[in-house]
């Protein structure tokens, strides 16, 4: 039986979710039907001080919601021309997310979200309580392998090298049915 995500579970820290979000459930209604698609691919955004973060340069109207309480969606626009998804996480003050990277059948963030109608509509909604879209846990605990994040060039060497990446290693799960 399926868990819906608490908000208990999203205040702990984006390094520590990061790992645990691997194989949890990416849930989406879309006209009336349930997508729900297991989360292959992460990447973790931890504090001002982390130069890949969109909040190292500060609170801003953009970078706000990151300072929002554990359990929000972050969905930004890239390149002009896909949305990204994140779970915020921590506790609220305290900039931190997780980077949904790709989940079964669409690897790619941009490719995810456009499968499963995932736009900016959605940035900032409580995902705790929300019809549109939720995280939940079927106890699949796939294994996975770190790996160093990508598409953060800007930012400075040392946060360029941690090893924040996590990725699903293929046949460690059983596929959703």
């Amino acid at each position: 039986m399926n868990k819906r995500l608490k908000k208990e579970y999203f205040r702990q820290p984006a390094t520590v979710l990061a790992p645990d979000l691997i194989g949890k459930l990416l849930c989406r209604k879309v006209n009336g039907e349930i997508l729900r698609y297991r989360i292959t691919e992460t990447e973790c955004y931890y504090s001002e001080q982390d130069t890949a973060c969109h909040a190292s340069k500060g609170k801003t109207e953009r970078t706000k919601v990151l300072y929002m309480q554990g359990g929000t969606a972050y969905v930004y626009l890239c390149y002009g021309m896909h949305s990204l998804f994140n779970v915020v996480t921590g506790e609220e003050g305290f900039p931190e997310a997780v980077l949904i990277r790709g989940v079964e059948e669409y690897n790619g963030p941009g490719k995810l979200t456009k499968a499963m109608g995932i736009d900016r509509s959605l940035n900032e909604i409580d995902m705790t309580v929300s019809d549109e879209l939720w995280l939940e846990d079927d106890g699949i605990k796939p294994v996975y392998r770190t790996a160093k994040r990508v598409g953060i060039d800007y930012a400075e060497e040392k946060d360029r090298n941690i090893l924040w990446r996590y990725i699903i290693d293929d046949g460690s799960y059983q596929p959703v049915k």
